[in-house]
């Protein structure tokens, strides 16, 4: 009897090879949690010396002297959490004591766990890290070739015995140098390529890092080319000699019985120099020199091509980083009222107006106080409106005609006023206005009055009228509490609570009382 493999099963070893890591993810709690400049206080005690072993009460107490405000009960529920946590493991109690008091105070005792305090050595970096350009460890390359060179000549000398001791410093020499050169190398061209592709760096900056790059880089890069191919031949040669100095690095024989997880320092194994041989070239993937000079290069690139942009006046690529520097600066020295006036001539939040475009303008009345929502919409020129240049482009301007401009304004308001006669004349037919139907433009004419009769009405309790003698109209509104005048329209209604209002010929009207109105 055969069986067929299950495609969707996992395949074999699969649970091995990824180990569940939430033990080691909860490592990283304290440094997010609510309470976390407590946590960060009580591992940066912890870690501060070797094998620091305290209580509670001693962790309030010392942090105490630090500034840091914490007692007792709250230290124990921190250092608690942070056991649950696995940054901190619970330390042997100390059982001989004089009193039954020191036996209640040392019943918790804790230690740094050996994950908690190098993930806080990692943290404590991080926090110090300034937010700047890394010095690259460049010299590493050199003493990696010098480490190489030692190791080869204890192995290849047949005539000497080993020095284990001088063996294994090399070879942790050859790893530990080569880390920190990554490392570095790594942080400056991570750092190079976030400043380059920066849209707003200002002409200042961008010859500070064009030095940067055109120096710095070009050294690292010398360096590189100096000593890689150096480092990936020796690499080489030992690799054929990898079994005589594995076999004799020296090793504690404790660690040796299988009964305890071993972490060994790094090139203790062959699989480990075959990967420092693959990162100096010795493999068919992109060597780590091939890499840096393939990310010299991308820096090198985006370097011309933000000098391209600062060097081109047109388009959008015009940095404005220089000019909100300069206006932060003024803004920081201001007091409270210039500030707000400064905000409103920068950010131009001063109330709407029409721009004026010259002899162009399709409606000669409009001014600098004209609103744009009343004004006749005008075409701004592209180079006015996205770069703010008014050099006059394409043909001439048309001369001004004072009389025609005249003219076209006499006309205006004649059609003006014959639509305000037209909209008086309606209101006047509508009579009492409660519910009429009326045009937009007389419920106009009608609401630009509305307001002061209906002020008038509430302060003075009676009637009170509205006379326009341009357009012989008489407004009357007469409060009515409980009522109301209802306007309809195509546009909508308008009803005006409490008051009743009639619309009459200023020349025929009469007063409330029945006696003739004087006009």
């Amino acid at each position: 009897m055969t069986s067929q493999p299950d495609d969707d099963a996992p395949a074999a070893g699969f649970a091995e090879a990824t180990p569940d890591t939430s033990a080691h993810r909860k490592l990283f709690s304290y440094l997010t949690a609510d309470a976390a400049d407590d946590y960060i206080a009580i591992m940066r005690l912890f870690s501060g010396t070797l094998l620091n072993d305290l209580s509670a009460a001693e962790v309030a107490a010392q942090l105490a002297d630090r500034g840091v405000a914490l007692d007792p009960d709250q230290a124990e529920d921190r250092c608690k959490q942070l056991v649950a946590w696995g940054n901190l493991v619970r330390s042997v109690r100390e059982t001989r004591v004089p009193t039954v008091a020191a036996y209640h105070r040392s019943r918790s005792r804790f230690q740094v766990s050996k994950l908690g305090g190098r993930l806080h050595r990692e943290a404590e970096e991080i926090l110090r890290a300034v937010d700047g350009v890394q010095e690259v460890a460049r010299e590493l390359l050199a003493r990696i070739v010098e480490s190489l060179g030692q190791i080869l000549r204890q192995a290849a000398d047949v005539h000497r015995p080993v020095d284990s001791e001088a063996l294994a410093g090399a070879v942790t020499s050859v790893f530990t140098d080569h880390r920190v050169f990554t490392e570095s190398v790594t942080d400056f061209y991570a750092y190079l390529a976030g400043v380059l592709t920066r849209y707003d760096l200002a002409s200042e900056e961008y010859a500070q890092f064009k030095d940067l790059l055109l120096d710095y880089v070009d050294l690292i890069g010398a360096d590189v080319n100096r000593n890689a191919p150096e480092i990936r031949r020796r690499l080489l040669l030992l690799l054929e000699l990898i079994d005589p100095v594995l076999d004799n690095l020296p090793t504690a024989a404790a660690l040796e019985n299988g009964l305890v997880a071993v972490e060994r320092l790094p090139g203790r194994t062959r699989v480990e120099w075959e990967q420092l041989a693959v990162w100096y070239g010795a493999g068919e993937v992109a060597s780590g020199p091939d890499q840096l000079r393939a990310a010299a290069r991308q820096a090198l690139g985006q370097l011309i091509i933000n000098a391209r942009r600062m060097l081109t006046a047109s388009g959008t690529g015009l940095s404005r980083r220089a000019d909100l520097l300069k206006l932060a600066s003024w803004f920081r020295a201001a007091d409270s009222d210039t500030a707000h006036r400064l905000y409103d001539a920068a950010f131009g939040s001063y109330p709407a107006r029409h721009l004026l475009i010259g002899p162009e303008e399709a409606d000669p009345s409009a001014g600098p106080n004209t609103s744009w929502w009343d004004s006749t919409p005008v075409d701004v020129p592209v180079s006015l409106r996205e770069r703010g240049d008014r050099t006059p482009r394409g043909r001439n301007a048309r001369v001004p005609d004072p009389g025609a401009d005249a003219q076209h304004l006499l006309e205006r308001a004649r059609r003006r006023s014959e639509a305000r006669r037209a909209a008086a004349a309606e209101l006047i037919a509508a009579g009492t206005l409660h519910r009429s139907r009326l045009s937009r433009a007389a419920r106009e004419l009608l609401l630009d009055k509305l307001s002061g009769l209906v002020a008038a009405v509430s302060l003075a309790g009676t009637a009170a009228e509205d006379r326009d003698h341009d357009l012989d109209l008489l407004l009357r509104a007469t409060p009515a509490g409980g009522a109301a005048t209802i306007i309809t329209g195509d546009d909508g209604t308008v009803t005006i609570q409490d008051v009743l209002l009639a619309a009459m010929p200023l020349r025929d009207a009469v007063g409330p009382a029945g006696e003739r109105v004087p006009a």
